[in-house]
């Protein structure tokens, strides 16, 4: 009864089964045994459930014949040897021998105990994933266990559980000392070699969110949702929030009396300040509030880009950008948009060169006057391959266009288009640019030229450079660094793809293999026990 008190004891300290105590233990004694009577024996041990009796036996298989070089010789007996201790022995029986219980000498015992820790060590962080796998995105409390190197360990379940607070997921200038309580989110749990990771984090965006919806109940019961965060852990965030009730203030629920509840999410993150923005679907309305205090003059949209330009008075530029740039970046974060921040002055100016690129654009391609050209620029028209397309109708229908006029100048858009896809395509031959290059989406045919030129002549040509030369190949002011970047990283897609593809195959011929071999294991694990 002693083994089996020991299994209840270690599986209520653990928090486990006791079955699996208890296996842990028949394995050790096992262990033991073969230590004893040599490990070339299939020796097996099995404790009572009921009485902790213990049971150690030696089992040998009878076969027909047993090979010279055999190294499991001695677990097996022929046929005729099986007969003359057990004379109806057949081939495939096992003859088992009981064994004496063991006097366990001090290696034996460490050998057990060893063997008893690691299974149990197994089965608790089998049962720590399990727990923990699916409180992905739950805000944790715990006691500081250890810091090292700026990283910390809490203590998250009274000793069962520890998660990992890494130094970049902490707040900047916060330190913690051991027996410190803190609250983080947990953001991973994986399972690893050395047992299962859970992983947390106080800069986390999320983690702002869930602290809200802790102080204020409104969030919790679903009259207000969170809609966005845009976080610069320990200095600023901004949060948008929408009210599910048309007389609730969601702003002032999240404010709460006297600032109340916004001032414990405050002091929870080391003072850092957050704004909060009533969200709403008009997306200038929602740009024009995420930049406050600053005033907004005039948002100009690119939905096709997803990038807005935001024009401020003179005085309002260095609010608008906030202190190196933090304002405006936060804005975007929260948008999900690029954001340029611009004074009116150099709005009027950009629009000017614009107006005269374009106008110079119209004049030289479509053979038209300044007058003409610049009528097609205030109808929307911003380039002349867009004109050859128009219809005959939409033409007409521009003030001072007849039919002839509106004709004569989708026919020349039509020649410009044709003439320059001619041009294209003989220098495309002369720099040998590959098709996949030409077909590439979000490539215009002067962006591919010149690639070209540049010695890009292929997708992966266009894939193996860095954003910086792609940047400056376009030239200055063509394409901001995000736009840069996505393409790139469209362009590398195919070996992204490629190499998922080989590591399928790779993980089909381990499975195939790994069948191959379970297919050899009846015998021995008939042998083993």
């Amino acid at each position: 009864m002693e083994m089996l008190q020991v299994a209840d004891a270690v599986a209520r300290e653990k928090n486990i089964d006791r079955e699996i105590v208890i296996v842990a233990m028949e394995e050790a004694i096992q262990k033991a045994g073969r230590s004893k009577y040599g490990y070339d024996h299939d020796i097996r041990a099995h404790i009572d459930r009921k009485n902790g009796q213990i049971d150690l036996k030696r089992y040998r298989e009878v076969v027909e014949s047993i090979e010279e070089e055999d190294e499991e010789e001695v677990r097996k007996l022929t046929l005729e040897q099986a007969q003359r201790e057990k004379k109806d022995a057949k081939v495939g029986d096992f003859l088992i021998d009981e064994l004496p219980p063991l006097d366990f000498g001090r290696i034996a015992a460490q050998t057990a105990k060893q063997v008893i820790v690691q299974k149990v060590r197994e089965a608790e962080r089998a049962r720590q994933y399990e727990e923990f796998k699916d409180r992905v995105g739950e805000v944790i409390n715990g006691v500081v266990k250890r810091v090292e190197y700026g990283n910390v360990t809490i203590d998250i379940g009274s000793g069962r559980a520890e998660a990992l607070l890494r130094r970049e997921e902490c707040l900047p200038r916060e330190h913690f000392k051991n027996g410190e309580r803190v609250r983080a989110y947990i953001y991973d749990v994986r399972e690893e070699m050395r047992g299962p990771q859970i992983f947390a984090s106080r800069s986390h965006p999320d983690f702002l969110a869930k602290l809200f919806t802790q102080e204020v109940p409104e969030i919790y019961d679903g009259l207000i949702e969170i809609k966005a965060v845009a976080r610069d852990p320990g200095s600023r965030a901004k949060i948008s929030v929408l009210s599910r009730d048309g007389a609730l203030d969601p702003v002032g629920a999240c404010v709460g009396m006297r600032g109340s509840r916004v001032q414990a999410v405050v002091n929870e993150l080391q003072g850092e300040k957050i704004d909060i923005i009533p969200w709403t679907e008009d997306l200038g309305s929602f740009i024009i509030s995420a930049l406050q205090p600053a005033a907004v003059a005039k948002v100009v949209m690119d939905e096709e880009k997803k990038r807005m330009d935001v024009v401020v008075p003179e005085d309002q530029l260095s609010l608008a950008i906030g202190r190196r740039g933090q304002n405006v970046r936060l804005a975007s974060m929260l948008v999900g948009w690029e954001i340029d921040i611009m004074t009116e002055e150099e709005e009027a100016t950009r629009r000017a060169e614009e107006f005269q690129t374009r106008s110079d654009l119209f004049i030289g391609g479509l053979d038209v006057d300044e007058m003409i050209a610049q009528l097609l620029i205030a109808e929307g028209f911003t380039s002349i391959r867009e004109l050859a397309e128009t219809p005959l109708e939409e033409m007409t229908e521009i003030e001072g266009f007849d039919e002839d006029i509106g004709q004569e100048l989708i026919n020349r858009a039509v020649a410009w288009v044709e003439a320059q896809a001619k041009e294209l395509e003989e220098k495309r031959t002369e720099l040998g640019i590959q098709d996949d290059l030409m077909e590439f989406e979000g490539l215009t045919p002067e962006m591919i030229m010149k690639l070209g030129e540049n010695e890009v002549k292929s997708r992966d040509d266009l894939a193996d450079l860095a954003t910086d030369e792609l940047m400056e190949i376009m030239g200055e002011g063509f394409m901001k660094e995000r736009e840069a970047e996505a393409l790139i990283m469209k362009a590398r897609e195919h070996w992204f793809a490629e190499e998922d593809a080989k590591n399928d195959n790779a993980q089909e011929e381990t499975a195939t293999t790994d069948e191959g071999a379970e297919g050899e294991m009846p015998t021995e694990a008939a042998s083993n026990g």
